[in-house]
């Protein structure tokens, strides 16, 4: 059985969709998912990237695009009334909470259906209350541990949610979902190098 770490964080549209496509784009390979709620603006500012919601021209495409994705998939999916939304409540809660699939399923369910806004005061109350964290959502204890989580994402070179991590080896965005289960299934492309030699820099025009 794998160990596959699973980096998301609600805020993001295609972390919702690759958390709901999980189960099926995987039938059939042994793995076990490590949920890590990491704060994807943090990466944002490490790597000096801007979300996709901050380009006006790409946050049109970026909702046109996830909105085709869902139906296409069967996914319910309903922008939420603002958006970008702070997701640090959330992310507090789910880490505070144990962050397992019922607990993640319950985070991004609350900011990606129904439509409503996924940083209301009484609506994550009302969740807080449903999911019965065992530690304190709002304790220093948490907020460290989001802290840490994010820093380690960066350090093992996570750019960006969702990210899945097997063997070392990180595995990027929704579309990423059918090379991470040829990585599970055991493909010969993975235990060559093509991996290593596919990604060798090659100097070019800098900027």
């Amino acid at each position: 059985m794998k160990a596959v770490t699973f980096w998301l964080d609600p805020v993001s549209p295609f972390a919702y969709l690759a958390f709901e496509r999980l189960p099926q784009a995987l039938e059939g390979c042994s793995y076990a998912v490590s949920y890590r709620p990491v704060l994807f603006a943090g990466l944002l500012a490490h790597w000096g990237q801007k979300g996709p919601a901050e380009i006006e021209p790409k946050r049109d495409w970026t909702f046109r695009h996830i909105h085709w994705l869902a139906q296409q998939h069967g996914i319910t999916l309903e922008t939420p009334a603002t958006h970008p939304f702070n997701p640090l409540p959330l992310l507090r809660l789910a880490l505070a909470a144990g962050p397992n699939r019922r607990v993640v399923e319950a985070v991004m369910r609350h900011a990606w259906v129904g439509g409503g806004d996924a940083a209301d005061a009484a609506r994550i109350a009302a969740l807080t209350q449903d999911l019965a964290p065992a530690r304190d959502p709002s304790s220093a204890q948490v907020k460290d541990a989001l802290r840490a989580a994010t820093d380690e994402a960066i350090a093992r070179g996570v750019f960006g949610v969702p990210t899945f991590e097997v063997d070392g080896r990180l595995f990027w965005g929704l579309d990423a979902l059918p090379m991470l289960r040829a990585a599970l299934l055991g493909e010969p492309w993975f235990d060559g190098p093509a991996w290593d030699a596919a990604a060798l820099p090659r100097p070019g025009v800098r900027r």
